[in-house]
């Protein structure tokens, strides 16, 4: 289909797009890669009247690695993700999932903004961001304010985010050194969203789990952060009884839509064994 009819802006400034958005609430929309606002445009299930191009903000595709604080602009693609050595030292979950994002061609221009900022609970990005516990940073006509990634999205497509506001830039700590870290996604082809997708990043100490935290990605409404599965880890030596009691409580909080993925009691069965492979694989790389 054709979109509908929009007038298209491409500001300089963080400011510049704020003015934007702040003049017409609710009929201005930001387009990043676009690779979630074009098809809906096109299914006219969006139709902006102003239709605003953050690629020329260059503030926003810059990334800082300042001891274990991270700051990531809302602008940088996934294939600059995937190229940065810092972040693949600190953080190197950031990278491994950002090579499940669809194909090559959408990395060059999909950006870890777009990803997290729109709701859409297929993607990839907000469930590892919650299980980082990374901080958002919105921007509006009032000035800048911090929102928790676990506290940022409401339901489907519904998040903290004003319309009037842009996510600008994402914030975390890195895990410590040593940490294990793993992303798996089910899927059933190459580029395709989650049938059920988890990650995990934990530590070990002497054989024991220290620390652990469990995202889970296209169960829900919404990302999850699974805090009773994190916990079923620590203190453990990621023994099949802790695992297991792990897998059982991230199932437990799954709400999946039956689609052309499966029915909701498959994708919630396949929602556990990622977190299952992601634990025994985020194990196997602690240390």
């Amino acid at each position: 289909m054709i979109p509908g009819s929009f007038d298209y802006h491409r500001p300089a400034s963080v400011d510049e797009a704020v003015d934007l958005l702040a003049g017409n609430p609710g009929g201005a929309l930001i387009l990043a890669g676009g690779h979630s606002l074009i098809p809906m445009m096109k299914l006219r299930m969006a139709m902006p009247e102003q239709l605003i191009d953050i690629q020329d903000i260059d503030t926003l595709s810059s990334v800082s690695v300042s001891g274990p604080q991270i700051e990531i602009g809302a602008g940088v693609t996934q294939a600059e993700l995937i190229a940065s050595e810092d972040l693949a030292q600190h953080c190197p979950i950031l990278r491994e999932t950002s090579l499940q994002i669809a194909d090559p061609q959408i990395r060059n221009v999909g950006t870890l903004g777009g990803n997290v900022a729109n709701g859409d609970p297929g993607n990839d990005m907000p469930a590892i961001m919650q299980l980082l516990d990374a901080t958002y940073e919105l921007t509006g006509p009032d000035g800048s304010r911090e929102v928790k990634a676990r506290d940022f999205y409401e339901a489907a497509y519904f998040t903290a985010r004003d319309e009037t506001e842009m996510l600008t830039a994402i914030r975390f700590t890195a895990p410590p050194a040593g940490h294990g870290a793993s992303y798996m996604k089910q899927k059933r082809k190459i580029g395709d969203y989650a049938t059920a997708a988890a990650g995990v990043v934990l530590t070990m100490d002497g054989g024991t789990c220290t620390s652990a935290s469990i995202g889970l990605t296209n169960v829900a409404d919404t990302p999850l952060w699974a805090e009773d599965a994190s916990n079923a880890l620590i203190g453990t030596t990621l023994d099949d009884a802790a695992i297991a009691a792990a897998v059982a409580a991230a199932r437990a909080i799954t709400d999946p839509a039956a689609d052309g993925r499966g029915p909701k009691e498959y994708r919630t069965h396949v929602a556990g064994i990622m977190v299952e492979r992601a634990i025994k694989q985020a194990h196997s790389r602690a240390g």
